[in-house]
C-alpha cells in the first residue's frame, strides 16, 4: 500500500483490492496466480460501481451498523459483471498484420520512385521557396543600419545582375584593402615591454607558517607498522568528544528547529492591520476561499496539490520515482474521503503526506543493538556487526563512533580490518584504535583492553581474516566484533561476489549498509542493487540481506533530507544510526518526526 502497489500474493492465490473512503468500502478479488486474467481490474471496477450505486442510500441512512447487519442478494449481479468482463476479453482479437496490396507502397507505381541525377524532388523545391520566402520578407523588414552589415553576405540574384563586372570586382578589391589595413592597425599596437623577471626561485613564506624545517622532518622516526612501536599520540580530548557535558554512553534523538514556533510568535507579535483597501467582508471571504464544505475528494481537486508536493520532495532529494509512488498512495488513500467543513485540500493532502512519511521512517522491526549484545553475552559469544557500502561514505570513520559509544556503555570491542585492498586503510583503523584506548585507558576499566585491532595486512581474503577475528575474539572474550569492509561500487560483480560470500561465511548478527545522505537517486540504485548482489551471490537457501542502514554526513545537507526516506523505503529496514560530524560523540538515533518536519518545510 505504501507504493500504490494494490495486489498481494500468497502461494499459488493473488489478490488484488480497490477501496471506497467514501462509505470505507474495501473491494477484494481472488484468483490462481498462474492464469492471466486481463479483464480483472475491470471486473473490480464494475463491481464497485455497481454495488456502491445499488447500496447508496442504505449506506447513508444506516451506516456502518446497516453493513454489519445487512444482507446484500448481489449474487446475480455479479455473474453478470462476471459474464461481461470475459465477454469483453474475448472481443479483443489479436490485430493481424497488413499485406503488401493492403499498404501505401504498393499504390505507388515504380515512375515515382525512381529519381534522375540533378532533378529534387517536389516537395523539397516547395520547401525552399518557402523558405526564400520567409527570408526576403525578413530583409525587407531590417533596419535599414544593418544594411552595411549585409553587405558582406553575398547579394541576392537580382543584384547581381544590376552590377556590372568591373564594379564587382572594385568592390571586392575595396573590401579586401579595408580587412589588411584593420589587421596593421591591430599588429601596430605592440604590447608593453614586461619587466625581466629575476633568475633563480625563492622559497615563499607564509605570514602564519614555521620556518623550522626540522619540525616537518618525520624522517627519523620511522616505525614498521606496529602498534607498539608508534608512539602515544597527544591530542585534547575536547576535539574527540565534542560535547562535554553530554550523557556518557547515551544515544541522542535527532533533533530539529521547526519554523512553525518562530512564525506564531511573529503573528502574535504583529496583529493583522485592517487594510484600506480591503473591507471587513472582503477579508472574510478571502480567509474562506479554498475551504472545502463537507465533499468527497476527487482526484481532480489533487493533482494540482500531489504535483506540487511531488516537485517538493525531488528537490529535498527524494528518488524521483519514490516521490511518484508516495504521491500516488495519498491520492489512493484520500480519494472519495469526505473532508470537513474547515479544512482545504492542501492542508488535507499535506497532512496525509506528513502520516505517511513517519510511518516509512518508523521501522517494521526496531533494531535494538545494546539488547542484543547483552543477549550475546548471555551465550557466551561476540556480536558480530558487518558494515558495507560504496567508496568514500564514512564506514570507517562511522564504524569508529560506534566503537566509541559502544566502549561508554561497557562492552569491549574488536575490530576486524578486512579492507585490505585501500592503501592507508589498516593505518587509519590503527590510529582510531589508539585515541579510543587513550580516552578510555585500560586503568579506568578494571585493567581490562577495551578495544583492539585484528589486522592481516593487505592482499589477503577478507572473509579469511573476519573468521580468525571472530574466533579471536570467542577465545579473548569480546562482546563486539565490529567488520569494516572494502568500498565497492553496486556494479562491481567480483567484489559484490566477495562481499556475499564474507557474509554467507560468517553469519554475522548484524549488516549495515553504510549511505551518505547527500545522494538522491542513486541511494534506491545502490541499496537495490547490493541486496540483489547479497541474494544472487549466496549459497544459502534463504540469503542473507541488510539489516539496517547507518546514514551518514547528515550535518551536510541542512533540510534536504530526502535520502532517508529513499534509502527505508526501497528496504523497509530501519535507519539504525546517523552520523553528524566528526568527532566520536557525533552519532544519533533517527527521529522520523524530526526528519518530516525537515522534509515538509517550505
Amino acid at each position: 500500500e505504501r507504493g500504490g502497489n494494490n495486489s498481494f500474493t500468497h502461494e499459488a492465490l493473488t489478490l488484488k483490492y480497490k477501496l471506497d473512503n467514501q462509505f470505507e468500502l474495501v473491494f477484494v478479488v481472488g484468483f490462481q496466480k498462474i492464469l492471466t486474467l486481463t479483464y480483472v481490474d475491470k471486473l473490480i471496477d464494475d463491481v464497485h460501481k455497481e454495488f456502491r450505486d445499488k447500496y447508496r442510500n442504505e449506506f447513508q441512512q444506516k451506516g456502518t451498523l446497516g453493513l454489519l447487519n445487512g444482507t446484500f442478494d448481489f449474487k446475480d449481479d455479479f455473474m453478470r459483471l462476471l459474464r461481461d468482463a470475459e465477454e469483453s476479453s474475448k472481443v479483443r482479437a489479436p490485430t493481424v498484420m497488413k499485406t503488401f496490396e493492403q499498404s501505401l507502397k504498393s499504390q505507388k507505381t515504380v515512375k515515382c520512385m525512381i529519381e534522375t541525377r540533378g532533378e529534387k524532388p517536389k516537395e523539397k523545391v516547395k520547401n525552399k521557396k518557402n523558405k526564400g520566402s520567409k527570408k526576403e520578407g525578413t530583409e525587407a523588414v531590417a533596419a535599414p543600419g544593418k544594411a552595411s552589415a549585409g553587405d558582406k553576405q553575398p547579394s541576392a540574384a537580382g543584384d547581381r545582375e544590376e552590377l556590372t563586372k568591373d564594379e564587382i570586382l572594385q568592390k571586392n578589391r575595396e573590401e579586401f584593402f579595408k580587412r589588411h589595413m584593420k589587421a596593421g592597425e591591430k599588429s601596430s599596437k605592440s604590447p608593453k615591454p614586461e619587466a625581466q623577471k629575476e633568475k633563480g626561485k625563492k622559497p615563499r613564506v607564509w605570514d602564519l607558517g614555521n620556518s623550522n624545517a626540522k619540525v616537518l622532518d618525520y624522517s627519523n622516526s620511522a616505525t614498521n607498522g606496529s602498534a607498539e612501536a608508534c608512539p602515544v599520540e597527544e591530542f585534547d580530548p575536547d576535539t574527540a568528544l565534542g560535547d562535554r557535558n553530554r550523557e556518557p554512553g547515551r544515544l541522542y534523538d535527532l533533533e530539529y528547529e521547526s519554523d512553525d514556533e518562530a512564525e506564531e510568535e511573529k503573528v502574535i507579535q504583529n496583529p493583522s492591520k485592517p487594510s484600506a483597501k480591503k473591507g471587513g467582508l472582503g477579508g472574510m471571504f478571502g480567509m474562506l476561499k479554498g475551504l472545502v464544505g463537507s465533499k468527497s475528494l476527487t482526484r481532480e481537486d489533487m493533482d494540482p496539490v500531489l504535483e506540487k508536493m511531488k516537485d517538493h520532495l525531488i528537490a529535498k532529494n527524494v528518488a524521483a520515482e519514490i516521490a511518484v509512488q508516495l504521491c500516488e498512495s495519498v491520492a489512493k488513500k484520500l480519494e472519495g474521503k469526505v473532508m470537513g467543513t474547515f479544512t482545504t485540500v492542501t492542508s488535507t493532502v499535506k497532512q496525509a503526506l506528513q502520516e505517511a512519511l513517519v510511518q516509512i521512517l518508523q521501522p517494521q522491526r526496531r533494531v535494538d543493538v545494546l539488547r542484543d549484545v547483552m543477549d550475546a553475552q548471555r551465550h557466551r559469544r561476540p556480536y558480530v556487526v558487518t558494515f558495507c557500502g560504496v567508496n568514500g561514505v564514512g564506514k570507517s570513520t562511522n564504524l569508529a563512533k560506534i566503537s566509541f559509544w559502544l566502549i561508554e556503555n561497557g562492552f569491549s570491542v574488536l575490530i576486524a580490518a578486512c579492507d585490505t585492498f585501500r592503501a592507508g586503510a589498516v593505518e587509519q583503523l590503527r590510529t582510531h584504535t589508539r585515541r579510543l584506548n587513550a580516552l578510555h585507558p585500560p586503568e579506568s576499566h578494571g585493567g581490562r583492553t577495551m578495544v583492539q585491532l585484528y589486522e592481516k595486512g593487505y592482499g589477503k581474503d577478507a572473509a579469511g581474516i573476519a573468521m580468525e577475528a571472530i574466533s579471536y575474539a570467542r577465545n579473548q572474550g569480546f562482546d563486539v566484533v565490529l567488520v569494516d569492509t572494502a568500498g565497492r561500487m553496486q556494479d562491481n560483480a567480483p567484489l559484490m561476489t566477495a562481499l556475499a560470500k564474507l557474509i554467507a561465511v560468517n553469519a554475522p548478527d548484524l549488516v549495515l549498509f553504510v549511505g551518505e545522505a547527500l545522494v538522491g537517486n542513486e541511494a534506491v540504485d545502490q541499496l537495490v542493487k547490493f541486496n540483489k548482489a547479497l541474494a544472487d551471490h549466496s549459497m544459502a537457501q534463504t540469503p542473507r540481506l541488510i539489516d539496517g542502514i547507518v546514514l551518514t554526513k547528515f550535518d551536510t545537507i541542512d533540510d534536504k533530507v530526502g535520502a532517508a526516506i529513499s534509502m527505508t523505503y526501497i528496504t523497509s529496514k530501519p535507519i539504525v544510526f546517523v552520523g553528524t560530524g566528526q568527532t566520536y560523540c557525533d552519532l544519533r538515533s533517527l527521529n522520523a518526526k524530526a526528519v518530516v518536519a525537515a522534509l515538509m518545510k517550505a
